[in-house]
């Protein structure tokens, strides 16, 4: 068997379904950020094990749970609360064992939901995310949208990880990325200030996906005209038009969603030279 975690922050909209598709578990882990809402009821009720802190940003929260919450099994499944076990995941699941000792975590493709409905099967920046993986094995980076390193080899396992982003309404998706924007844009900051780099070729030509996305980032937020490139490699160079108008639409939200970071970032830099 393998244990699941669900981060939550008010999901009382989200978690039931969520918690529904994962029943199978018989250790789930609700790890909150002091819900304001009936989300610790609902997880109560459902018999998951509840562990609440205060969230300070994705890789520090996210490591924290890792390190500190007491899972059962020495595999952990990772969704959201917008997310959904499918059955053929469930299936997989179930029946899961890993055979290859050198593997620390498996790969899930996700499938992402527009407000309609319509799965958008090329809009998605990557189709495939770590979400089962050993927690002593598995590390996070970056204050936001952050990247997956484990340590160790890493492998795919079949079946479908259905995400909803649009489950709670066009508002909700804005004001949450409005305040991924924020953080993005203090990532930003930090990089330019550390004088971080990143290597084009690791970010090309590396066969690890962690390292190679982690590099990916770095350079893509140095690069000029970010809203429009996130358009056209959505839209066009995944294809995104095939999802219909609402693989375009997507594609428009989240050009306008880097247009955000970069806007804040500039705004980060102006009060950084006004201080200096």
């Amino acid at each position: 068997m393998i244990s699941v975690l669900i981060l939550t922050k008010n999901e009382e909209q989200d978690l039931p379904g969520c918690l529904q598709s994962v029943a199978w578990c018989n250790d789930i882990h609700v790890f909150d950020s002091f819900s304001d809402d009936k989300t610790v009821d609902i997880a109560r009720a459902a018999g998951a094990t509840i562990t609440q802190r205060k969230f300070d940003n994705w890789a520090a929260h996210q490591n924290w749970g890792l390190a500190n919450i007491p899972f059962k099994h020495n595999w952990v499944l990772y969704i959201d609360a917008d997310e959904r076990v499918s059955e053929k995941l469930k299936e997989t699941l179930l029946r899961f064992s890993s055979v290859d000792a050198e593997v620390v975590a498996y790969e899930i493709q996700r499938r992402d939901f527009a407000w309609n409905g319509r799965w958008l099967k090329h809009a998605q920046m990557s189709p495939f995310y770590l979400r089962l993986f050993r927690p002593d094995k598995m590390q996070y980076k970056r204050l936001v949208n952050p990247v997956s390193i484990p340590d160790g080899k890493v492998a795919r396992i079949d079946g479908f990880l259905d995400h909803y982003p649009f489950s709670k309404g066009f508002r909700f998706w804005w004001q949450r990325h409005l305040s991924y924007a924020d953080m993005e844009a203090a990532m930003r900051m930090m990089d330019m200030d550390a004088g971080t780099s990143f290597s084009f070729q690791k970010a090309v030509f590396s066969t690890d996906f962690s390292e190679r996305r982690y590099h990916q980032k770095g350079i893509f937020y140095k690069m000029p005209g970010r809203p429009f490139i996130k358009w056209f490699y959505l839209a066009i160079w995944r294809r995104g038009f095939l999802d219909g108008r609402a693989g375009v639409t997507y594609a428009v939200l989240q050009a306008v969603y880097e247009y955000f970071i970069v806007l804040k970032t500039k705004e980060l830099q102006a009060a950084s030279s006004y201080r200096a």
